[in-house]
């Protein structure tokens, strides 16, 4: 037997420890354990596990990381249990399971196996999976526990998003509560298993935020981009587990899912380029993915303002109910079934919840299935591969449904069952729209011929051709049937004659273009009845809120008239400032300052933003806004009643200063006027004034009406539900005048300041505001008044039953004393700003 050279000797001796040092680097057996300051690292260092604090903490945390971006934790292991100190030590029992110990080697966190393995190994692998297995078995069918089990907020390649059916174990995420507290927050992402085909939808505690609509076979419908070409989507649905889970097209992708505490997930690809995360997209995409963003059987388009509508064959139950998404809702139109309706397509749409599935039907054989049964609101096909296959079929309401965007490849068509004189005119409607296009095709056509048979003339006549001749001509044409039809003289006189009314700086759309990315829907903070406010930026750095009125808006260019000199004359902090407007074409916009902090109803009335007001920065409010009315009814040149004073139209600076905005359905008064009529009563039930909501009186009087409203919506942290709702279970004033009575105005107070409040001040402040809410005008106190009130500790009157609750069925606007119009909605306002 030959003896082997000593070089080879040495360098099979190397390499069995290279191979020994490889294995004890990615993994620990029984008895052996690592320690704060110590890390395992995946065989092909991918991932890297060991002990880290997050972000601005001092608290210690086992996680896994990924070796190339060591501030990205993909996994946490005792999220409920920080370690204060360095002294954790990461190790295996006797009977196999991981133990993390602190300093007085206590258990915090245990992977609880329950299997007792002989020889145990905690291997951390290549995917980011740390499992625990024999030494013997590799396989993943014998891990006896896995880390992708317990995901935190990231979801992996090959890591599974969904439950196991036999023993009711569901994988899910939960994010951060913040950048240095790992702590599962109140937000959680999940695959729905309770519908018929799988959905994923993420939760606020217990209610739904969104969802993405049912699985297709190729993608959720729901969500945009996600057929991009990186990575693959797998849903699978077996008999013992149901899950989702996604891989990339080849092992040079790195991606991850990660899921913040506001809801929104994001996708991101790692870009070895920069060595950074490059972010490929976030959902929920824009506002109309907001769960049930628009009511029952209606639809939602980012597109379009305003944004909601109801479903063809569906109308508005009551005009009322769409100053708030949580009444919104859209009823069928009475039609007998049997020969008087019929089914229209909409293309490109999400799908609504709810619904029943065949998956062995054809969409013929659905049609004709939904077509026997009146009670079949819509049908459409479960799954689009090989042409479609499958039936879903809706017996209910149609809730969550949206018009998906044609830019992206996404949506689904859905058949929904309409009168017959809804689908003659669907087609009446198409054929108008071919027929338009087809005369604009043809007008363009025939004046491209005429321009080239001139264009032939004139090469003959000179035997050259002249190109810019040639241009010139088809722009002299253009020129002509602009000025023929009257638009641009009658365009350009009514630009003019609006411009000359207005005494404010005038911007150029460009600049306003520019500033707003060309009205970019990532710059949009906000809409209402009137159009949508941006978000811009000047030349110079200048923040600015836009806000552009909408061509169908019921607020036309009285309204914006009306706000502009209003504005122009108003200068008090409590208000926003109006920096100029621009009118031009058929654009009309107002540029105000920007607010940073968006509205108020954006904190009281979120479960987690309503803790950032505390009580002193709610009273504060509370006074600044009662200054800026004080201002408005006394102290400014005109005697002005704003008349649609409610929370999202206070706005905040930085500093949480209050700032009244939105004058576009104000009255002013000269002398000593201090009331007016009106037959056309607009605004926003729940603030109204009864004497306003019912015969079209106003007067500063219902001003504080609406600031007794404010007020309890502050200090409750509850919304005033519809106060001429009879039906209605509960309002805040009832809720405070039903307390007060009971000698109880304390539990009125939101818990989440309970605590760090003045109780006798907050009562002042619920005092208050049940005298402003008095049913007869002259019961309620003067602005003045209420300033005086709040700024001392003088006894105050005992109020009366509230306006709400007086003789409602005599004074609702359901009476037959009620004008027609005051039931209308005020389609000027600005309930669903987020922000400027």
């Amino acid at each position: 037997m030959k003896c082997l050279p000593a070089f080879d000797f040495f360098s099979l001796f190397s390499f069995i420890l290279i191979i020994e040092f490889s294995f004890a680097a990615d993994s620990i057996a029984r008895g052996e354990s690592i320690t704060d300051g110590e890390t395992l690292v995946s065989s092909f260092q991918s991932f890297e596990l060991g002990f880290f604090s997050p972000g601005n903490s001092s608290n210690r945390y086992l996680g896994i990381w990924y070796k190339k971006s060591p501030s990205t934790v993909a996994w946490v292991a005792n999220r409920n249990n920080a370690i204060t100190d360095k002294s954790g030590v990461l190790t295996l029992s006797n009977n196999g399971s991981l133990l993390l110990l602190n300093q007085e080697k206590r258990s915090i966190w245990s992977s609880n196996s329950s299997r007792v393995l002989q020889n145990p190994v905690a291997q951390l692998l290549d995917s980011g999976n740390l499992v625990l297995r024999s030494n013997v078995g590799r396989s993943s069918d014998e891990y006896v526990w896995q880390s992708f089990d317990y995901p935190s907020d990231t979801l992996l390649p090959e890591m599974k998003l969904g439950w196991n059916l036999k023993t009711g174990f569901e994988r899910y995420l939960t994010p951060w509560r913040s950048a240095d507290d790992p702590t599962p927050g109140d937000v959680s992402f999940r695959l729905d298993n309770s519908t018929a085909v799988p959905e994923l939808v993420t939760f606020m505690g217990s209610r739904k935020h969104a969802r993405s609509g049912p699985w297709n076979g190729q993608t959720f419908e729901g969500i945009p981009w996600m057929k991009d070409s990186v990575f693959k989507l797998i849903v699978e649905h077996k008999e013992d587990e149901v899950y989702y889970k996604f891989k990339p097209i080849n092992d040079t992708v790195t991606t991850r899912l990660q899921l913040e505490n506001n809801g929104t997930y994001h996708r991101f690809v790692w870009d070895e380029t920069t060595s950074k995360w490059h972010k490929l997209y976030s959902w929920p995409f824009d506002h109309c993915d907001n769960y049930a963003e628009c009511g029952a059987n209606s639809n939602c388009r980012v597109s379009e303002t305003p944004s909601c509508e109801c479903l063809t064959g569906f109308i508005s139950k009551s005009q009322e109910d769409w100053d708030s998404p949580d009444s919104r809702s859209c009823v069928r139109k009475p039609s007998d079934c049997p020969g008087g309706e019929g089914f229209l397509k909409l293309p490109k749409m999400k799908l609504p919840e709810n619904y029943w599935s065949n998956q062995s039907m054809s969409l013929r054989e659905c049609e004709a299935e939904c077509t026997k049964n009146c009670s079949c609101r819509a049908y459409a096909n479960s799954q689009v591969v090989g042409g479609g296959n499958g039936c879903l079929m809706w017996f209910g309401d149609l809730i969550d449904t949206r018009e998906c965007s044609e830019k992206y490849l996404w949506g689904q068509d859905i058949f929904i069952r309409v009168p017959t004189s809804d689908l003659e005119s669907s087609k009446h409607s198409n054929k108008k729209k071919r027929l338009k296009i087809i005369v604009a095709i043809s007008i363009i056509s025939g004046m491209f011929i005429l321009c080239l048979l001139l264009c032939m003339a004139r090469k003959k006549a000179k035997n050259k051709v002249q190109y810019p001749y040639c241009i010139r001509c088809f722009q002299l044409i253009l020129c002509i049937i602009w000025e023929k039809t009257g638009y641009r003289r009658r365009v350009d006189q009514e630009n003019q004659d609006q411009i000359e009314d207005l005494e404010l700086p005038l911007f150029e759309l460009a600049t306003i273009a520019n500033a707003t990315d060309n009205f970019s829907i990532n710059n949009k903070l906000g809409e209402g009845g009137f159009g949508r406010v941006y978000k811009g930026t000047l030349v110079d750095g200048q923040e600015i809120a836009v806000k552009r009125l909408s061509k169908i808006s019921e607020q036309g260019l009285n309204e914006l008239k009306n706000e502009v000199i209003l504005f122009s004359k108003l200068q008090h902090r409590n208000l926003v400032k109006l920096l100029g407007c621009c009118i031009q074409g058929e654009e009309k916009l107002l540029i105000y300052e920007f607010m940073p902090n968006k509205s108020l109803d954006y904190f009281i009335f979120d479960q987690t933003k309503r803790e950032l007001l505390d009580w002193s920065k709610r009273f504060h409010i509370i006074c600044g806004t009662a200054r800026g009315l004080l201002y408005l009814h006394q102290d400014s040149r005109l005697r002005i009643i704003h008349r649609d004073l409610k929370t999202s139209n206070v706005l905040l600076d930085h500093d949480m200063n209050p700032k009244i905005s939105d004058f576009g359905l104000a009255r002013t008064f000269v002398g000593d006027e201090i009331e007016g009529s009106t037959n056309r009563v607009i605004g926003t039930y729940g603030y109204m004034a009864p004497e306003y909501a019912t015969d079209g009186l106003f007067s500063v009087k219902s001003d504080v009406f609406s600031f007794g409203i404010l007020v309890l919506e502050i200090v409750s942290g509850k919304r005033n539900r519809g106060l001429y709702n009879s039906d209605n279970k509960f309002n805040v004033i009832r809720h405070a005048w039903n307390l007060w009575n009971k000698g109880m105005p304390w539990q009125l107070i939101d818990a989440c300041y309970q605590e760090s409040c003045d109780p006798d001040e907050v009562i002042r402040c619920i005092h208050i505001s049940l005298l402003c809410v008095q049913h007869h005008p002259e019961d309620r106190p003067s602005m003045p008044s209420v300033i005086l009130m709040l700024g001392s500790d003088s006894v105050l009157a005992q109020p009366k039953q509230p306006g709400c609750l007086v003789d409602r069925k005599s004074t609702g606007p359901d009476s037959s004393s009620s004008k027609p119009e005051s039931s209308s909605t005020n389609a000027s306002t600005f309930t669903e700003v987020e922000g400027r």
